[in-house]
C-alpha cells in the first residue's frame, strides 16, 4: 500500500485525482502499477485500477488475473469494481472508503455480488488516513 500511495501523489503532482494502483501476484511479485491518468490519457477509464489490470494481463498475457491481489488507495468505483470481477481478481485491499461512489462495500458491493461469476475478498482501511488526507489535500488546493 505504501507504493500505491507514492503513486497517488505523483497522480497529484500531475494534476490527477490522487489514486495509486499495485497489482501483486500470488508470490509477491510486483505485476504492475499505475496511478489515475484520465486527464492526460484524455480516458474516462484510465483509472489507476484499470491501468494496473490492462499492464497485468499483458505482462501475464492473460485477462484472467488469477490468484492476484489489487492494493489501491481508494475504494474502487462501479467501472473498477467490475473489472475486478471480470479479471478474476481474488483480493482488494484499499486504503480509503469512497462514500460517494464506493463499490466494494460502502455503496454498493459490487466485488460480492452473488449474482456475478466471481467474488472477491476485500479489505478495507489499510492506511486509509494517508489515502483520505490525500484526497482531501488534493480537492481543497483546487477550490
Amino acid at each position: 500500500m505504501q507504493r500505491a500511495l507514492f503513486l497517488a501523489q505523483k497522480a497529484a503532482q500531475e494534476g490527477e485525482v490522487p489514486v495509486g494502483a499495485v497489482l501483486v501476484g500470488a508470490e509477491g511479485e510486483i505485476l504492475a502499477e499505475a496511478y489515475n491518468q484520465p486527464l492526460r490519457l484524455c480516458d474516462p477509464t484510465a483509472h489507476a485500477e484499470i491501468l494496473a489490470l490492462r499492464e497485468g494481463a499483458r505482462r501475464l498475457k492473460n485477462y484472467r488475473l488469477l490468484e492476484t491481489t489489487l492494493y489501491v488507495t481508494l475504494e474502487p468505483c462501479p467501472m473498477c469494481a467490475g473489472a475486478l470481477v471480470y479479471a478474476r481478481v481474488k483480493r482488494l485491499v484499499f486504503g480509503a472508503y469512497d462514500l460517494r461512489a464506493g463499490a466494494c462495500g460502502s455503496v454498493y458491493n459490487i466485488v460480492a455480488d452473488e449474482r456475478l461469476n466471481h467474488r472477491l475478498e476485500v479489505r478495507g482501511g489499510l492506511l486509509a488516513e494517508e489515502a483520505r488526507a490525500l484526497l482531501q489535500e488534493f480537492f481543497r488546493a483546487r477550490r
